[in-house]
């Protein structure tokens, strides 16, 4: 795009003091007067045809869009976005990161995108509150954190989701589980087995989740429970959405997660899935599926499926001081299954294990895998693959549910 920065500063100012603030315009509306002022200008600068489309766009987007960023969100190959500051922004493209070449106008302009964002999905931040989750419209997760707090200008952190929720037989394309893996899930989940998912930080649990969650009966009620609504249930008629809630300085009251998981007891549900285990929590959570709401799920962050256990201690005591016997009685009575997924060197996404907790012994909680990513150490560029290393010890469920032992 061959105009100025400045350029564009006097173009967007000039349009900006046309539009009738008095009514709300459409879209359509604005874009010619865009057309109109820029029309001029590409005569004045004699632009090509797409250098005057791509200006066009540009301007239109930083007045009714979401400035630069549009670009970014539009195109679907891009699954993530990072803007550190004015003039920083990051996305990942093919699981690399690349630099964006385009920056905010100014901190002002980043301001309003941020406002912009948050105002999407009904959240405040500010100075008072520098930290928020929000959503966008297409269900692109959001975390903002701002100036000072950030200390090198306000940032954004945008985790986008496909358009289509990614479901098991996408999972199998990519070779991120096995057939064999994917059909003892399915199973699982049919028989009513509480199963907790792992992974660090875009590993692809939630999209996970919402794979697993396809195997879910249609008739069954379900509620979902999240800092910010981003499951993608597919074929659920009975399903309540839940989203927690942030205090403000007018007064409101915060909605926590905690608060959600007990409304959801009093809600009827067959099935409770909890977006993300990061807290206290976790305990609400267990005594749920510790009181007759088979086929839960939820997720969290650990390093494998061991550690997700000892992660979930931790949370528990978060929440109320306990005997960790007594936690660990409550995990292994409460949880069936753990399926811990990764991130592999090629940047592929994998299932790296499928456990099962066999109950107490010694004060321990006992864990056998079931599934296990075997042969990466062999140079393997595709990480390895899931192979069946034991077969499941509790199988009233699944006989109660008329399927086969596996």
């Amino acid at each position: 795009m061959r105009a100025s920065d400045d350029d564009i500063r006097n173009l967007r100012a000039e349009i900006l003091g046309q539009i009738d603030l008095t009514r709300e315009l459409e879209d359509e509306e604005v874009y010619l007067l865009v057309e109109e002022y820029v029309g001029r200008y590409s005569r004045e600068k004699l632009l090509t045809l797409k250098e005057r489309a791509e200006l066009e766009q540009f301007l239109f987007n930083s007045l009714r869009k979401l400035d630069v960023l549009q670009e970014l969100l539009e195109d679907e190959e891009i699954t993530e976005i990072m803007v550190n500051g004015v003039s920083h922004i990051f996305y990942e493209k093919g699981g690399r990161l690349h630099e964006y070449g385009r920056g905010f106008s100014s901190k002002e302009k980043l301001n309003d995108v941020i406002q912009q964002i948050a105002g999407f999905s009904n959240r405040m931040v500010n100075e008072s509150s520098p930290i928020a989750d929000a959503r966008l419209a297409d269900g692109s997760r959001v975390n903002i954190v701002l100036e000072p707090v950030s200390v090198d200008g306000s940032a954004i952190s945008i985790r986008k989701f496909p358009k289509e929720p990614i479901r098991m037989e996408g999972l199998l394309e990519r070779g991120s589980i096995t057939e064999e893996a994917a059909e003892f899930l399915r199973v699982l989940v049919l028989s009513g087995y509480n199963i907790f998912i792992s992974g660090g930080t875009g590993s692809g649990k939630t999209t996970f989740l919402n794979a697993l969650s396809q195997y879910i009966p249609g008739e069954e009620r379900i509620i979902t429970i999240e800092d910010s609504a981003e499951l993608q249930l597919l074929d659920k008629p009975n399903l309540v959405r839940l989203e927690t809630r942030n205090a403000n300085t007018e007064g409101v009251t915060p909605i926590t997660i905690r608060d959600l998981i007990r409304t959801a007891l009093r809600m009827r549900p067959e099935r409770i899935i909890v977006g993300e285990c990061r807290g206290a929590e976790a305990l609400d959570m267990l005594q749920a599926m510790n009181t007759g709401h088979d086929g839960s799920l939820s997720t969290g962050h650990a390093n494998s499926c061991r550690d997700m256990l000892s992660r979930l201690e931790t949370m528990v005591l978060m929440g109320m001081e306990l005997p960790v016997p007594a936690i660990r009685s409550q995990i292994a009575s409460g949880l069936d299954v753990l399926v811990h997924l990764g991130r592999q060197k090629d940047k592929s996404r994998k299932v790296i294990c499928i456990s099962e907790i066999t109950g107490m012994s010694d004060g321990e909680i006992g864990l056998q895998d079931l599934f296990r990513l075997e042969g990466e150490e062999k140079g393997n560029a595709s990480g390895g693959r899931l192979v069946r290393v034991g077969s499941l010890l509790h199988t009233e469920k699944c006989k109660r549910a008329g399927y086969m032992a596996f």
